[in-house]
């Protein structure tokens, strides 16, 4: 995500009213007690607080919705520091993020001006996400990311051999006869390279011996075609969008 800053140099002025005397109070009379202000969380021993950032999640869209837009909001809220502390010196920096990303307005905007409890956050989900590709043992089909995973380690599978194997596990306990395999992972294929049901036997031997000790989960049903069977052992991730081949 790139940063588009905000030019926020205001000229500040502040005015000063007249005060009327004040007369002091009897020496009885015990001085009023004063409101404590809010306090910041407590600072790290040698260091000290210098400012602070405040988050505002809000896209154009919103903006305009509540009849303002991006550059006021900033203007208003520069204007409301200069009127409360007009010594203060502000920065504004606008969170810019691919269209249709998603994520709530403020947490993208967190992110994108590398907040660090934002960035820990997502370099945390972004290792769970990677750490569940993965089994200690056993297999993982991912047909999200189109990859083969048997007990930790990536197996290097041919387009078509991922795709056979997809195939039958989108279709899972069902026999698949080798006529259909032909006809619908080589539907757009020359006629030259549509294989017959004897090279499909061929690819189905490359792929078993790429499962090593799980070529078992795919299956030869004699005289009919092949069927994938789920073992304990075999786990399946699917895309985030159901499959339309999904049986």
């Amino acid at each position: 995500m790139s940063l588009a800053t905000i030019d926020t140099t205001y000229a500040r002025t502040a005015t000063v009213s007249p005060v009327a005397p004040v007369r002091p109070a009897p020496a009885a009379t015990a001085p009023a007690a004063t409101e404590s202000a809010p306090r910041i969380r407590a600072v790290p021993e040698g260091t000290e607080a210098r400012g602070f950032v405040l988050y505002v999640g809000i896209d154009e869209a919103k903006a305009l919705a509540d009849g303002t837009d991006l550059g006021h909001i900033v203007e208003a809220l520069k204007r409301l520091t200069a009127e409360i502390a007009p010594s203060a010196e502000t920065y504004a920096a606008v969170a810019l993020a691919p269209a249709g990303a998603g994520g709530r307005d403020v947490d993208v905007v967190r992110l994108a001006l590398q907040d660090p409890s934002a960035v820990a956050k997502h370099r945390q989900a972004v290792t769970v996400d990677e750490d569940e590709d993965r089994a200690a043992s056993g297999v993982v089909v991912d047909i999200s990311r189109k990859r083969l995973v048997l007990d930790n380690q990536t197996v290097a599978l041919t387009y078509k051999e991922f795709e056979l194997l997809q195939y039958l596990v989108l279709r899972e306990g069902r026999t698949i006869e080798r006529s259909e395999l032909i006809s619908s992972l080589w539907s757009d294929a020359d006629e030259d390279e549509v294989p017959n049901e004897r090279t499909i036997d061929v690819h189905v031997r490359r792929l078993r011996s790429k499962l090593a000790r799980y070529e078992d989960i795919v299956r030869t049903v004699r005289g009919v075609g092949y069927r994938f069977d789920r073992h304990a052992d075999v786990s399946i991730r699917y895309a985030s969008a159901p499959s339309p081949d999904l049986f």
